[in-house]
């Protein structure tokens, strides 16, 4: 069993190169850390090429241009940096009417990498669907599956004219890939009787993303972690159980859920848990316990990251010019830039809710936050019989843990009939029960860039996806096939996998079982079947 190196093709070479092939060219809406992921990745790793990007924060926006666009001591050409998607669009209109008309104008671009805020994906694909761009939406699709299924029919009026993808990068690890094989081609443990995977969020970054950070509140809905951290791990799940196997005919349906159950809560992040030394105090910087407390920002930010002269993830969140005032004004000055940051505070009393829930507060005491979502759940998930594609019932359960020393390297284990398999994002074991003997595969470590970027997954999902471009741009393939073939995915899945996230949150806060079957069928009842 080869061990894959790239994204689901294996491969990015998805037409010869030559000097008359179109240069493939992307503007990047979002210069944050997924934004700046996906541009690495086009950059290092593809034949395409970065060629504008769309952020309204100055500083984010000049960087981005300077890694990957215009260079350092360059400029951006015209249009090729802009505050505002919406200027782009403008922008990117009146450039097509100027085309119509005869007039010159610069080359536009073949495809956009959208990375901003979840909940402003809606509005930007059903806006720049008329465009008939080739789009990766970095995950979740959207906050609702109103706005799932919307994006859904804006991108999708017939067969697909161009490639789309989604940020579920967990499918495009080499890890997960052989992982895959080795189940639903080798069959090496018979056919899958259960599933369990769990995700080890770590405890540290939990409190950053999901305490203090952007994802902290569920959605208006109520839809919260599963969603926003978790859907590409429940995608995971889909992709080895639900969608067809690797070598079936296009048309091979999916093996649908019967059930979806689901249980979580808030356990540790809340007011109760406050220790009782803390007093009142609402901000680490002002906490006198706080040089005891694990969740401590200084600890976090400046001991374990700045002090050891890490400026990115998660310090970068926090101040995104932090390694520019480093590099040239030195640590102290970057320390006291960092604690002006965490300095950051709100009284209850004096700010509006709308306000407080507008950005985000790094310093903030862990257990006088503003945030909802759950840091412990469980999803269950069952399948009856197949007959007529002859696949046998089975489950799945998937745990979402905040508290642990792993930091989102996922692992689990996989019953079958004749043996079982466990993961843990390093290795693979396998247990057969013919001969009674264990079997374990080292994955070959990626390059130190692509590693960390989830075990190889952001790049893999950049080639598969900049591959497919190139098949349909370059080599003339049907859209349908690159689709298939590179992406591995299609939109229709996506918004499936989407689907029972919700339904599975849905089943949490309503303390049910979802009959998937029915409840899918209510819900398209108002948009048609996908």
């Amino acid at each position: 069993m080869a061990v894959p190196t790239d994204g689901a093709s294996g491969s990015n070479d998805a037409v010869p190169a030559s000097s008359g092939m179109k240069k493939l060219r992307f503007l990047v809406i979002g210069a944050g850390s997924r934004g700046n992921a996906y541009g690495r990745a086009v950059t290092v790793a593809t034949r395409g090429v970065i060629h504008a990007v769309a952020e309204p924060h100055a500083f984010k926006r000049r960087e981005f241009g300077k890694n990957y666009i215009w260079g350092s001591g360059g400029e951006a050409s015209e249009g090729q940096e802009f505050a505002d998607w919406k200027d782009w669009l403008r922008w990117e209109t009146e450039r097509r009417q100027k085309k119509a008309a005869g007039q010159d104008v610069p080359e536009g671009i073949d495809g956009v990498f959208v990375c901003t805020l979840d909940e402003m994906h809606v509005e930007i694909l059903e806006a720049i669907a008329p465009l008939n761009l080739h789009i990766l939406s970095e995950k979740p699709l959207a906050t609702s599956l109103d706005d799932c299924l919307s994006i859904y029919n804006a991108l999708r009026t017939g067969s697909p004219s161009k490639i789309f993808s989604i940020g579920h990068v967990l499918r495009y690890s080499p890890h997960n890939i052989l992982l895959r094989d080795i189940i639903l081609t080798d069959k090496v443990i018979g056919d899958v009787v259960s599933l369990e995977h769990c995700e080890p969020v770590g405890w540290w970054h939990f409190s950053h993303s999901y305490v203090r950070g952007n994802w902290r509140r569920g959605t208006p809905n109520g839809d919260g972690s599963l969603l926003t951290k978790s859907c590409h791990d429940i995608d995971f799940i889909l992709w080895l159980l639900c969608s067809p196997p690797p070598g079936s005919a296009v048309n091979h349906p999916p093996h649908e859920p019967r059930s979806i159950s689901s249980m979580g809560a808030l356990t540790q992040f809340r007011p109760q848990r406050k220790p009782a030394a803390a007093g009142t105090a609402t901000n680490c910087l002002s906490c006198p316990a706080e040089r005891v407390c694990n969740y401590s920002a200084l600890k976090i930010y400046r001991d374990m990251h700045l002090a050891k002269g890490h400026t990115d993830w998660p310090v970068s969140i926090v101040c995104p010019d932090i390694e520019d005032t480093l590099t040239t004004s030195g640590a102290a000055a970057a320390e006291d830039l960092l604690l002006s940051h965490l300095r950051q505070d709100y009284d209850r009393a004096k700010m509006s809710d709308e306000s407080i829930a507008s950005r985000t507060w790094y310093g903030r005491c862990v257990y006088e936050a503003d945030n909802n979502v759950c840091d412990d759940q469980v999803v269950t998930i069952s399948w009856d019989d197949d007959t007529v594609h002859k696949r046998p019932s089975k489950t799945a359960s998937f745990h979402m843990i905040a508290p642990t020393e792993k930091q989102c390297e996922r692992r689990g284990r996989v019953y079958g009939t004749h043996g079982e398999v466990s993961y843990d994002s390093r290795t693979i074991t396998i247990y057969s029960f013919a001969t009674r003997s264990t079997t374990v595969i080292e994955v070959p470590r990626q390059p130190p860039e692509e590693e960390k970027a989830h075990g190889g997954g952001d790049y893999g999902l950049t080639r598969a996806f900049v591959a497919a471009v190139d098949a349909v741009e370059n080599g003339g393939m049907e859209v349908s096939e690159a689709q298939m073939k590179f992406v591995g995915c299609s939109l229709e899945e996506a918004v499936r996998s989407h689907a029972v996230v919700f339904a599975a949150e849905e089943a949490r806060r309503e303390e049910k079982v979802v009959k998937w079957k029915d409840w899918w069928e209510q819900k398209l009842a108002t948009v048609g079947t996908i």
